[in-house]
């Protein structure tokens, strides 16, 4: 069997799809002849027209397209379910980061199902309810954060905001009332946007909060999680 036919085979054992996460588990790399198999899939699915990308890290095959896309409930050309998925897709990986990392994981009520692939985001992160670590006026406002990350005493350490064609302005107004926290605030969203995270950063409003907010774009923030995904298995091998 070629590689290429390793990665077929691990896809079609995982419903049709993957990420390259789920791909670095299943694939059986035992008799491949490289020091990177991980590099390898990562070239196989982007150079083979028997893959099509969904999403930045994740790839399914083409002969099962229109069966995943059922099951994600996306619709080609409609924009409400793209950002459906979309939104939800991202505040899984951040989630799965944080458990990566043993950080304690939340996502606000209205979202936990929501899906990450197959899964509710309340089947992966590790908190049911928004730890009690604050004034309650405050903690009503980091309710509404799409993905929290909580430290060993239960204090916030990463808040997240997934900002696909939301008003970027919002999540900033979040972290501004946040701010007196020693936390780190993160936008992602597409490349495209940053050029306006960056313009509206700079208002003197937010001047108190500039240094801690970052943005990540949706590669950047899909290449993190496979060089994390590929470390622990590598750990583990």
């Amino acid at each position: 069997m070629t590689q290429k036919e390793n990665v077929i085979e691990a896809m079609r054992k995982n419903g049709g799809y993957a990420t390259f996460q789920q791909l670095n588990q299943i694939v059986d790399f035992s008799t491949w002849k490289t020091k990177t198999p991980q590099a390898s899939v990562r070239q196989i699915v982007q150079v083979n027209d028997e893959f099509f990308r969904i999403k930045p890290g994740l790839w399914a095959l083409t002969e099962y397209k229109e069966d995943v896309l059922r099951r994600f409930d996306i619709v080609e050309n409609n924009a409400r379910s793209e950002e459906i998925f979309t939104h939800s897709y991202y505040q899984g990986i951040i989630v799965e980061l944080g458990n990566m990392h043993n950080y304690k994981t939340y996502v606000p009520n209205q979202d936990k199902n929501k899906r990450f692939l197959e899964k509710k985001l309340c089947d992966i992160t590790t908190e049911s309810q928004l730890p009690n670590f604050t004034y309650e006026e405050i903690t009503k406002r980091a309710k509404t954060v799409d993905v929290i990350w909580f430290n060993e005493r239960r204090m916030p350490y990463r808040f997240y905001e997934v900002e696909h064609s939301t008003n970027i302005t919002n999540s900033l107004d979040k972290f501004y009332e946040l701010q007196d926290f020693r936390a780190d605030f993160y936008i992602i969203a597409d490349e495209s946007r940053k050029s306006q995270f960056n313009s509206l950063i700079e208002r003197n409003i937010y001047s108190s909060i500039r240094d801690y907010v970052k943005f990540f774009s949706y590669d950047h923030l899909v290449n993190q999680y496979t060089k994390e995904s590929e470390l622990i298995q590598m750990d583990r091998l």
